[in-house]
């Protein structure tokens, strides 16, 4: 009868802990690493522009909004109003030292990038304003420099806002450009 009631025990005991093993596998099933959330429609991307010894000189940071078949610019982007120069946050452009922006020179440290669209024309906007959501918190008198560069049309479509820096003979370009539209800002050494 003690032999019954052992192996009983055992065998009991096995079970439940197979039961307890399969209950808390389920349940780490579910809790089973970090909770990530999924890719945004407007994801964060970054611009870098390095010198010669590989040292960085310029940073935008951005989100880039998608074109999704939507009229950007003068709908989605109305003309003549400021923008954020993206989606979400507004974009952040950091510089690493002094560089000029339209005959300007301006400190190294991070500005907010905001714009103006128009149909022909883009007002390129630094503003000490930084970490903001939007264009919501924008005010002229914290603008730092200002300059109007052409609107050029880009020969291939463009589906999600992009930028990105182009060596120049004295500085480096960036480009900004979305749908069928592209603007160039020109940031040249400080004297």
């Amino acid at each position: 009868m003690k032999k019954i009631f052992i192996m009983f025990a055992v065998l009991a005991g096995s079970l439940s802990t197979q039961l307890y093993a399969q209950d808390t596998t389920e349940t780490l099933k579910d809790n089973d690493g970090p909770n990530f959330s999924k890719l945004d429609v407007s994801p964060m991307d970054v611009a870098l522009f390095r010198g010669e010894n590989n040292e960085p000189l310029a940073r935008v940071l951005y989100s880039r909004p998608q074109t999704r078949d939507r009229e950007v610019f003068g709908k989605l982007v109305p003309y003549g109003e400021v923008w954020r120069t993206g989606a979400n946050e507004a974009t952040e452009i950091t510089l690493y030292q002094d560089l000029m922006v339209g005959g300007k020179t301006i400190k190294q440290g991070t500005y907010t990038l905001f714009t103006i669209p128009r149909e022909k024309e883009w007002t390129i906007i630094l503003n000490n304003s930084t970490n903001i959501w939007g264009a919501y918190d924008y005010h002229v008198e914290k603008d730092v420099a200002r300059i109007t560069v052409p609107v050029r049309k880009s020969p291939v479509p463009i589906d999600a806002l992009s930028m990105n820096f182009a060596k120049s003979n004295d500085g480096a370009d960036l480009f900004i450009g979305w749908d069928d539209s592209y603007v160039i800002v020109p940031f040249k050494e400080a004297q």
